[in-house]
């Protein structure tokens, strides 16, 4: 059976803990491959080797910086199909799914090769008798991010091309459920350019996190993942003096006019809720259709394009919607979130339970659920549940609509479908949610934005990608210069004004 490593100073390096997990093939429920679990030790090798490293790549110019990320995406697509293939065997996602993963990633590499552009600072001529300012963003050193098992290629490239753009080493602690992507990314900057110990993969679990949160030299971490380990991480980074940004769960909701074209509203909910087997943080698993009316017609769609989804493994190629969930446990726990729908009430239209697939019965496979008339106060409704089940919530009108999304704990992604200018334009604007589609179900916005939500979804003060990123992996410097020319003799005792 195959052992996986770490990747250390450009080297894959076996672990030395002891310790070990399984990875999955999830369609089989087979153990593929077996990844070391860092210890503290592993750990400090690997910010050992990434300080070192880190001085002469932070001087070297962004330019030469970007030439780096330039060839690495030239890499990506020329592996595209290996980096999907191997994605896909972990995480189970199909394999036109797992590209996308890629590319989304890869896109945010594109638009941090522009980062000559993004780092340069501010300059102002005379702002006193003979002073000049100006500001620089300077690399904060060493960065880590602790990404989820969902999205392990665009999650670690959102967060280390922005690191690496900026003159920083990264290390990365991938999920210790599909470690080979990342690998591989590290393998591909290396083979770009990337001078050794700037990229440190080290795999592991919470002992790994907590000597992340706890080494002195790290001076940030990202984190994507669950509400609680989100605030655990915020909190504990942000006590031991690090810049700390953790992305968490979510409860999307999509609210369908009356006036919505149903069918389109109908595919958007089979795609948004369906696609990756509903492992998506901005998976749309709440609908919300104003007025019975509008709910009946929309049901009356949903239900024949729901019992005609394709499930089954990357393997079958084109043929199939979606593929098994990550591990046995993620399986049982929508099993028992499905059951407590029943229990508490819910209309179960579409029942998945019974889903068997012929040759894959040991697989983590889960059938497509639909349900209708749930309430806020239920389980289903209130927790992530993070698989291929589609919760219907009836709405009297559009401000009791609004009013659940509003409420929820969680503010990550929302939509509204409606022909209505108006209506798209006052959700907009009043919902308290971080990102907002109108007829658009999965509003993730381009590399050049950011990406963030509100609320119990988000910890911490700046989004990924974009703008903000290069904010999040640099310090500003503010300079103020002046000359000796002219310069009056004697001590200034007030605070210095400019004239």
């Amino acid at each position: 059976m195959q052992e996986m490593t770490h990747y250390l100073n450009g080297e894959h390096v076996k672990g030395t803990s002891g310790r070990f997990a399984d990875v999955m093939n999830p369609a089989t429920g087979e153990v593929q491959a077996k990844v070391p679990l860092a210890n503290g030790e592993e750990l400090n090798k690997a910010v050992e080797y990434a300080a070192a490293a880190q001085p002469k790549w932070a001087a070297t110019n962004p330019q030469r910086r970007a030439r780096v990320l330039m060839k690495f995406v030239s890499l990506l697509n020329r592996d595209m199909d290996k980096l999907a293939e191997a994605l896909s065997r972990e995480h189970g996602k199909t394999l036109p799914d797992a590209a996308g993963d890629v590319q989304r990633g890869l896109e945010v590499v594109e638009y941090c090769i522009g980062a000559p552009e993004l780092l340069k600072g501010d300059f102002t001529d005379s702002a006193g008798p003979g002073i000049d300012m100006y500001s620089m963003r300077q690399a904060l050193g060493v960065t880590a991010g602790i990404t989820p098992f969902n999205f392990p290629a665009m999650i670690p490239m959102w967060m280390f091309a922005p690191a690496i753009a900026c003159g920083n080493a990264f290390i990365l602690k991938p999920s210790e459920r599909d470690p080979s992507v990342p690998l591989m990314l590290a393998e591909l900057l290396e083979e770009a350019g990337l001078p050794k110990g700037i990229i440190q993969v080290v795999n592991g679990d919470k002992e790994a996190v907590d000597a992340i949160l706890h080494h002195d030299v790290i001076q940030s971490v990202g984190f994507v993942g669950s509400t609680p380990i989100a605030e655990y991480i915020y909190a504990t980074g942000c006590a031991n003096g690090k810049r700390v940004q953790c992305f968490g769960g979510a409860k999307n909701h999509m609210i369908i006019m009356p006036d919505a074209d149903m069918d389109q509203a109908a595919d958007a909910l089979i795609g948004a809720g369906y696609g990756a087997a509903g492992e998506r943080c901005m998976a749309i698993s709440v609908a919300v259709p104003v007025g019975d009316e509008t709910a009946d017609r929309l049901i009356e769609k949903l239900v024949p394009r729901i019992e005609k989804l394709k499930v089954g493994p990357y393997t079958s190629g084109n043929d199939v919607d979606y593929g098994p969930v990550v591990t046995a446990a993620a399986k049982a726990n929508i099993e028992r979130l499905v059951q407590t729908g029943i229990d508490q009430g819910a209309e179960l239209i579409v029942d998945g339970r019974d889903f068997k697939l012929q040759g894959y019965e040991n697989g983590y496979f889960v059938g497509p659920h639909l349900f209708d008339r749930a309430t806020k106060d239920m389980d289903i409704y209130k927790q992530e549940i993070f698989g291929p089940v589609l919760t219907c919530v009836r709405a009297k009108d559009y401000e009791e609509a609004i009013g659940l999304a509003m409420d929820h704990e969680y503010g990550n992604g929302t939509a509204i479908f409606t022909r209505d200018g108006d209506a798209a334009r006052d959700f907009a604007n009043r919902i308290n949610v971080g990102m907002v589609g109108v007829n658009v179900p999965i509003p993730v916005p381009l590399a050049y934005h950011t990406f963030g939500g509100w609320k119990k979804s988000v910890f911490g003060d700046l989004n990924q990608h974009g703008p903000d990123a290069f904010k999040f992996y640099t310090r500003t410097k503010t300079v103020t210069a002046r000359w000796p020319s002219g310069i009056k003799e004697g001590g200034e005792f007030s605070i210095p004004v400019m004239e």
